[in-house]
Formats: C-alpha cells, sequence, structure tokens
C-alpha cells in the first residue's frame, strides 16, 4: 500500500495522475513497458477505480501513456525523427525525402546564458553542455543547431564522442544518461542570419533563415533541452490540415 504525497487540496486523481508522471520520469517504467493494471494500482494507492482511471485517461491524452486493446496500457515512446520535415523540404533531385546527415562540431561545458537558464529552468551562470552540429545534405550544410543540456542530468555525454554515436541524439540521451525526451515544445521565427551561422550554413551574413526553437522535456515536465536549430529559407514549407 503506498500514500499519495503532493498537494492535498487536489483532486485524487491529479495527485495520481502527478505521482504516477513522477514515476515514470524517474524510470519506474521504460518507455513501451506496461504499466500495473487499474485494479492493482486502486489497490496498490487505496483509491477508487474511477479515480485511477480518470488518472490514466489524462496521461493517454497528453501522450504519456497509450492503451493497446486486450494488452494493457504501455508508456508512450514518441517519435521525434520525422518532426523536421514539418519545416522544411528535403528531397534528392528526384523529389524523394533524404533525411539529413549529422555532424558534431563541438561539445562543451559552460555557464549558462541567461536564455538559457531561464528555458531550462536552472540558476543563473548554472552549468550546462553545449553541443553543436550541422545537419547535411550531399555534405552540403542545411541546418546548424545549438543544444544546450543541464550538466548535472548529461555529464556523461562529455566522455562520449557522439560523432561515433549515430545521428540521433534521443536515442543516447536515454541510453547513456537515463532521460527520455518525453515531449517537446517548438517555436517557428525568423531572422537574418549573423557572421558564425552564415559560415556553417555557408550563406551570406544577413540572409534569411528559418529558426525553431524547441524545449524537450521529460515525462514530469522537467526540461530536459534546450534546442535553436537554423534552417535555409529555401529549404523552409509550412502545411496545416485545417477542418
Amino acid at each position: 500500500m503506498n500514500s499519495l504525497s503532493g498537494d492535498t487540496r487536489l483532486p485524487q486523481y491529479q495527485r495520481l495522475r502527478d505521482h504516477l508522471a513522477q514515476q515514470i520520469a524517474q524510470n519506474r517504467w521504460r518507455p513501451g513497458e506496461a504499466i500495473p493494471t487499474e485494479a492493482a494500482l486502486s489497490a496498490q494507492y487505496l483509491l477508487s477505480t474511477g479515480t485511477v482511471r480518470k488518472a490514466i485517461d489524462a496521461l493517454v491524452s497528453e501522450g504519456i501513456l497509450e492503451r493497446q486493446q486486450g494488452r494493457g496500457t504501455f508508456i508512450r515512446r514518441p517519435q521525434f525523427q520525422s518532426s523536421l520535415f514539418r519545416f522544411f523540404r528535403f528531397q534528392t533531385a528526384a523529389g524523394e525525402r533524404q533525411v539529413p546527415q549529422s555532424r558534431i562540431l563541438s561539445v562543451e561545458p559552460v555557464a549558462a546564458p541567461s536564455a538559457v537558464a531561464q528555458a531550462l529552468g536552472l540558476p543563473a551562470d548554472a552549468q550546462v553542455i553545449r553541443i553543436m552540429r550541422v545537419r547535411l545534405l550531399d555534405e552540403q550544410p542545411v541546418l546548424a543547431e545549438e543544444i544546450w543540456l543541464p550538466h548535472a542530468l548529461f555529464a556523461p555525454l562529455l566522455q562520449l564522442d557522439l560523432s561515433q554515436q549515430g545521428p540521433l541524439l534521443y536515442p543516447i540521451y536515454e541510453d547513456v544518461c537515463a532521460q527520455v525526451v518525453a515531449r517537446a515544445e517548438e517555436t517557428l521565427t525568423a531572422e537574418s542570419v549573423n557572421d558564425v551561422y552564415a559560415r556553417l550554413l555557408q550563406v551570406p551574413v544577413n540572409s534569411p533563415v528559418v529558426v525553431i526553437e524547441r524545449l524537450a522535456r521529460d515525462y514530469a515536465g522537467t526540461p530536459l533541452e534546450w534546442r535553436r536549430s537554423r534552417g535555409h529559407a529555401e529549404h523552409f514549407r509550412y502545411s496545416v490540415d485545417i477542418r
């Protein structure tokens, strides 16, 4: 039997929802793994099945859990691999989709600039890890990215050669640091590129670029990563299905 912590002014289903989300963020269950049944959770926390079901429903609606007919309720693993294709069109001359290659330029510990500390919910000048990388098509840079991570959570990355670990960072975060990105918020803007990113993207200074800011969080909502991806405006696309 377990008791729920948290603000006792909140409804019990909300406290259970928050408790389960925290357990998931702490790897009590791994992505793709089933959580206990509603009956088991009811017995464990001495709550009605209706209260448990309402908490599970909330986590399902948030995309943290998913129900599989006849099998149970599982930790959902988000798919981020195709997110860039919502904003950029990367294609061959024949019109086939291409996935840009990844080239790590640097990985270093630094003091967090104020905007980074604010985004990640860290104290001013907290230690963070900055990753610089470019994404390329046919050896031509199409995206330049700066990626910021809390040092306390991602220090093991400093011992790795990330250039030898594959093009996707989130599986590395999970395998090496036990940090799972569960969801992300993205903001789209445009700017004139400065000399640093003009050099990385091989475009003239003040050329227009599209900027995607992404704040990635774990299952409990704690910020894990803040990144800025700057891309050639010529590759930019935006589409939305309005019903």
